[in-house]
């Protein structure tokens, strides 16, 4: 986890973030519900101990972001988290796991997850975490993304999605391009107008345009898209 782009990351005012942990260990919510209570710009709505019962509060407490275990009992994280992505007021999901290089982890980052962060991480980075994804931003630098794809992704999985990735990449036109390969090298925006020369109200059309285009949910998805058509590689 990164929380390094932070810094050239669009200013928000800060606002009471609403908080749903999903975690079938009792003493990991009773951990986090505590840790973050003490945040005092965060707020524990509700705790689940599986994927649906975490779906069921969801529609009930309307989070803004749901901290998601992978590993539980009858319904697992990855399935949650494509379920609640997909709802009309979908919350941001930040997957917390014990391995940085658990395949799951990638799946859940393809199901639109905005990230995730391992369950040692310190308690304020992991607050820090939970603000960024609310605001829309990711917390997975391009490295870690790599590092992931590398070590789970197979050489023939690769060689397909890197010629599924090209075909969408395609749809899209030059400038737009050009800012999806911004958005993989871990670019805010104001640093991809500034690289492009175009203001930020510009590029956020062309992110939009993006999403839209490509039928993606947010910024990571764009990165591991750009990362499997083998862009990043070609550019370094």
């Amino acid at each position: 986890m990164t929380t390094a782009e932070s810094s050239t990351a669009e200013s928000s005012t800060v606002t009471t973030v609403n908080v749903l942990i999903a975690d079938d260990d009792p003493l990991v919510r009773v951990g986090l519900s505590v840790m973050l209570g003490g945040a005092g710009n965060l707020r524990v709505v509700a705790e689940a101990g599986d994927g649906a019962e975490a779906i069921r509060l969801a529609r009930q407490h309307r989070p803004d972001v749901v901290l998601m275990d992978i590993r539980m009992p009858v319904m697992d994280g990855l399935t949650a988290t494509e379920t609640l992505r997909a709802m009309s007021d979908a919350p941001e999901v930040l997957v917390l796991t014990t391995f940085d290089a658990d395949h799951y982890v990638l799946r859940a980052l393809r199901a639109g997850a905005a990230g995730f962060a391992l369950k040692d991480t310190p308690p304020p980075e992991i607050v820090a975490a939970i603000h960024r994804v609310a605001q829309g931003h990711p917390v997975l630098s391009p490295t870690v993304t790599q590092r992931l794809i590398d070590q789970v992704v197979s050489l023939q999985d690769h060689a397909r999605r890197r010629q599924e990735a090209e075909a969408q990449l395609a749809l899209l036109n030059d400038r737009e391009r050009a800012v999806a390969l911004a958005i993989g090298q871990g670019k805010a925006n104001a640093e991809i107008g500034a690289a492009l020369y175009l203001g930020v109200s510009t590029v956020k059309t062309h992110v939009s345009n993006i999403l839209t285009k490509l039928g993606l949910n947010n910024r990571v998805q764009v990165a591991l898209l750009v990362h499997d058509a083998g862009q990043l590689a070609n550019d370094r």
